[in-house]
Parts: structure tokens; C-alpha cells; sequence
């Protein structure tokens, strides 16, 4: 079943704020085998520039990611997450994500397409900080592959 196009533009409430901690940041460097010490110790960081460590550029996609599920899980659209993969991934900074950053994102559907009996479905992520400021955009590709014929 094709999703719903008139979602395209809908905007989801902003998430509750995530505290970015180091411990989190220093995780996911290791995890992505990055041994950046800007991301794990505070005056390597602060050499650069930063008041504090900064975490990696994809670490964001955990918050992103997480906050599309509004999208994801909302019955309206009509999508089949058990179809579902991850088709594309891409960000655009303002500045590095920061130890003590409160972070929210603001999830908005920015197209949907039917190609080949899939659906693709492209979702943008504002985040922002405490203060308001704008940290970065991530978007978000996801393919809902199409059912396959009995």
C-alpha cells in the first residue's frame, strides 16, 4: 500500500531535550573506531577550540534516528516498518555536537515516492540546542520494500 502523500510537510513536535554526555561521546567513538582525542579528552578539545569534547559527526544520527520514529510510528502514514531498511544518511553542521549539549529534534517529512512498488520516504531532523540554536540537519532515508507477490 503506497503511503500517504499528503504527509509531505508534516512536522512532528520537537523530542524532550537529550543531554549529550562524554561518556556517551567517548562510547560511540570507540564504537566507530575513531581515535580523535577531541572526542575523549577535554583539553584536546579545548586546543581546538571547543569548550568541551565534542562528539563524532554521525553520533547524531542516535538522536535523529530515534526521533524519527514518530514518523515511523505514526498509523496515519501507513508505512510497514517490517519492510523497512535504511536507504541514505546525510548531515549538515552549524557547529560540533558538545558534551552537556541539551539537544531536540524537530522531525519533518520532506517527500514521499514510489519507485519500483517501494516506497521511499525522506525525512529531514532539525536539531537544536537548549538555547535554540540550530546544531545540525540530518535526513533520513528510509525504503519500504515493496511486498513480495504470493
Amino acid at each position: 500500500m503506497a503511503l500517504d502523500q499528503s504527509f509531505v510537510g508534516r512536522t512532528y513536535p520537537p523530542t524532550e531535550p537529550y543531554e549529550v554526555g562524554r561518556e556517551k561521546i567517548r562510547e560511540f567513538a570507540e564504537a566507530v573506531g575513531d581515535a580523535n582525542p577531541a572526542y575523549t579528552d577535554a583539553e584536546a578539545a579545548k586546543a581546538l577550540g571547543h569548550p568541551d569534547v565534542i562528539a563524532p559527526p554521525t553520533f547524531v544520527f542516535s538522536i535523529t534516528f530515534k526521533a524519527a520514529g514518530q514518523v515511523v510510528r505514526d498509523p496515519r502514514l501507513g508505512l510497514d516498518y517490517s519492510r523497512v531498511v535504511h536507504g541514505d544518511q546525510k548531515f549538515a553542521y552549524r557547529r560540533p555536537v558538545r558534551a552537556g549539549d541539551r539537544l531536540t529534534v524537530t522531525s519533518t517529512i520532506e517527500a514521499i515516492k514510489s519507485l519500483a512498488g517501494n516506497d521511499i520516504l525522506d525525512i529531514r531532523g532539525e536539531v537544536h540546542d537548549e538555547a535554540g540554536e540550530h546544531v545540525v540537519t540530518a535526513w533520513t532515508k528510509l525504503v519500504a520494500r515493496a511486498a513480495e507477490e504470493a
